[in-house]
């Protein structure tokens, strides 16, 4: 089946365009001009992503984008003229799987969309990952230690699944940073940051918590 795309942009010829080359490259694109349609289309059954535009005439981007997020993990990606790493972070802090700065190729949008459908549906993908103490399950998005849940954004949730999925392998920041924020982004304090607040979620446990180790010069394991 052809994947189906939401298209949530305000400039009708540049929405046109892009519909034209999705088409042809094998999606079924739903195009929405404003949030209040952009909200109809991405509740509606049988949408795989969606290419979330950030200046809409109704509203930001980032709100509906974090909407969203408060009840979904359908994948985005955000597709803006704002390329201010400020702008960058707070889409992904919020839940984008991935960032387009206009203007951008038809053709790297493609690509873009096809890594994140690849990530976002891993083949044979565990429901549950149990390391040591910490249990998650990944359909539900919930992590816990010895019961005790863990309040976690998204990218944190996504990094502890990758450790958790491997315990003891480590993994560079570039491999993080490929399979977590994708291949575009290329800035390694975006890890540090996000172990470091994950480790003090972990350290603030009553309970003894898995560690996330750091090996200098090669990369972050977990450790149960």
């Amino acid at each position: 089946m052809r994947p189906h795309l939401a298209l949530i942009e305000d400039d009708p010829d540049f929405a046109l365009m892009c519909r034209s080359y999705l088409e042809r490259a094998g999606f079924t694109v739903t195009w929405a001009m404003d949030a209040r349609a952009g909200k109809s289309v991405l509740h509606e059954n049988g949408v795989d992503l969606a290419v979330l535009d950030l200046g809409l005439p109704d509203g930001s981007g980032l709100e509906l984008l974090r909407a969203l997020r408060s009840t979904s993990r359908l994948p985005v990606i955000v597709v803006s003229g704002r390329s201010a790493e400020a702008d960058r972070v707070a889409g992904l802090e919020i839940g984008a799987d991935d960032y387009l700065v206009k203007p951008f190729s038809q053709r790297e949008l493609v690509a873009r969309i096809q890594a994140v459908l690849r990530r976002s549906q891993p083949p044979d993908a565990p429901t549950v990952i149990r390391a040591g103490a910490l249990t998650i399950d990944t359909a539900a998005r919930q992590a816990s230690v010895n019961g005790i849940p863990l309040t976690l954004r998204p990218k944190e949730f996504a990094l502890l699944e990758l450790l958790a999925g491997a315990p003891g392998r480590v993994f560079s920041a570039d491999q993080l940073l490929e399979r977590i924020w994708g291949a575009s982004w290329h800035q390694p304090a975006t890890v540090v940051e996000h172990v470091y607040r994950l480790r003090g979620k972990l350290a603030a446990l009553p309970a003894p918590a898995p560690r996330i180790t750091t090996l200098r010069g090669y990369g972050y394991r977990l450790d149960p």
